[in-house]
């Protein structure tokens, strides 16, 4: 394995949560008079902390979201992730082969620490992440595509940010590892490839990763 330390997205590479909180956003946000389609949602906020659909909405229409929007859209995702999470199919081979070659891996996402672990318990990816391999953009205060979560994971797990590799499924989350100086390999089995540009290699199927990063 040629890198020290491997740092996953979250939504839509270990977990498949893209398309139920993508569906979900873009029903609420069309519910609250704010009109968005599923793959405006995606175009827009896949991969991004829920701040930036604050000030996306705030920006392009000069109106405030709700007080309680952030709890009323956790609250249907995390029911609807209860009902119909799955993990990414491949991924726990991947952590099983990282694990007997002893190269340490951590998860950095956009979404918040109870969303990472609601997801985890359902999927039984909870046995793979401990609280010191999970880092969120609530540690941080700016979510990608800034590249600090990225450097935060990386000092936490005592690793220099040139020994870093990031799987990333969103172009905002390219964009953050580029930035944090980090190589990163695209996963391009929801997004189309062009979007990934920035990444310097990219994969459609989850189980091809171990063999990309050697």
């Amino acid at each position: 394995m040629r890198y020290d330390l491997v740092i996953f997205d979250n939504d839509g590479v270990l977990v498949d949560s893209e398309p139920i909180s993508n569906r979900l956003l873009a029903a609420y946000l069309s519910e609250l008079g704010h009109p968005t389609s599923y793959e405006d949602s995606l175009r827009d906020y896949m991969g991004a902390a829920l701040h930036r659909v604050h000030d996306l909405v705030r920006d392009r229409t000069g109106q405030a979201l709700p007080g309680d929007f952030d709890d009323v859209f956790h609250g249907r995702v995390f029911a609807a992730f209860e009902q119909d999470l799955e993990p990414v199919p491949g991924v726990v081979d991947v952590l099983e082969k990282l694990t007997a070659e002893g190269v340490a891996y951590c998860v950095a996402s956009s979404g918040s620490h109870q969303r990472i672990r609601v997801g985890h318990r359902k999927t039984g990816l909870d046995r793979w992440f401990d609280d010191r391999r999970i880092f969120s953009s609530e540690d941080v205060g700016r979510g990608k595509p800034a590249p600090d979560l990225f450097l935060y994971a990386a000092e936490r797990m005592g690793v220099e940010p040139a020994r870093c590799v990031v799987v990333e499924d969103s172009p905002l989350g390219v964009r953050a590892a580029v930035a944090a100086g980090m190589d990163v390999v695209g996963f391009t089995a929801m997004t189309p490839p062009e979007k990934l540009a920035g990444a310097g290699r990219l994969f459609t199927a989850m189980r091809d990763l171990v063999d990309l990063l050697s």
